[in-house]
């Protein structure tokens, strides 16, 4: 399991340098993983050199929602100050990324289906 964490902290260190040398007004943790998405696209890195780091990842996943749940208990009080708004926005956000995900994947089948 060794070999998959190098990749993927690999990827984020990459993603750190590329920010600090370029200046892009990008988080270096998303430039990371999209440059660990151009190595899998590229087939540089296979998806199954990933699958242990994932499977491990996916079955502690309540334990990465800890950090995000004893947050929001401490800002429980401006929360409750505008929690219509944050109903509002989360589901219309959801709605959004249900259609736009919808989408994509019809646009993928179709230029797929022409190959």
């Amino acid at each position: 399991m060794i070999k998959p964490v190098l990749i993927v902290f690999g990827c984020l260190a990459l993603g750190n340098i590329l920010v600090s040398l370029t200046g892009i007004p990008l988080p270096a943790s998303i430039v990371g993983m999209l440059l660990l998405t151009l190595l899998l696209m590229t087939k540089i890195v296979k998806v199954e050199e990933l699958k242990t780091l994932s499977d491990f990842f996916n079955s502690h996943m309540a334990f990465f929602f800890v950090p995000a749940g004893v947050s929001v208990m401490l800002y429980m009080d401006i929360i409750k100050g505008q929690f219509l708004p944050i109903v509002v926005s989360s589901f219309v956000s959801t709605i959004l990324v249900i259609i736009a995900t919808g989408w994509t994947h019809q646009f993928m089948r179709s230029k797929n289906k022409k190959k």
